[in-house]
């Protein structure tokens, strides 16, 4: 009875971290040092990651039931949860960045904006750049034609004026 009592509170900690995720990745960390997972945690945590290890059975209760609940086939050895509630690819995105200096680290699977994916799939995702870049990069070609035309009218006028002097 104490067991189960002491179990609570660590499964509805997962509950409350899963409430509101738009992505969720499962990480295979096996055989990395302190170090490396020292510098793993500072990555997630500054893109506003949440990275954390939990016992199999406390996620399996924590996602049953919920649209997580795809993910218990892959809770198998040691796994950590990296979830993020603002970008739904970052967490696919930092860890697999992570993996690519750390051979030991590597993505098992995951559900982006309730849509589960294998590990082939979230390394997919991972390759997706963040919202903000995206955007950027969608103003930057919006801004780019206005701009050319801009320079075009400039030199239209410039030409007109040198030939009136």
């Amino acid at each position: 009875m104490a067991k189960i009592e002491e179990k609570k509170p660590i499964v509805q900690e997962i509950k409350d971290n899963l409430e509101g995720a738009k992505s969720v990745v499962l990480v295979d960390y096996l055989g990395v040092t302190v170090e490396q997972d020292t510098n793993l945690r500072r990555a997630t945590r500054e893109a506003g990651v949440i990275y954390k290890v939990y016992k199999n059975t406390m996620v399996n209760l924590a996602i049953e039931g919920t649209e997580f609940a795809d993910l218990a086939k892959d809770l198998e050895g040691p796994t950590a949860l990296a979830i993020s509630k603002e970008d739904a690819t970052a967490p696919a995105r930092i860890v697999a960045k992570f993996a690519k200096n750390v051979d030991k680290v590597s993505l098992k699977s995951g559900i982006v904006e309730g849509t589960y994916y294998d590990a082939e799939g979230i390394k997919v995702i991972a390759t997706i750049p963040s919202k903000e870049e995206l955007l950027s990069k969608f103003l930057g070609s919006l801004q780019s034609p206005i701009t050319n035309f801009a320079r075009v009218i400039n030199q239209v006028a410039e030409q007109k004026s040198g030939a009136e002097a």
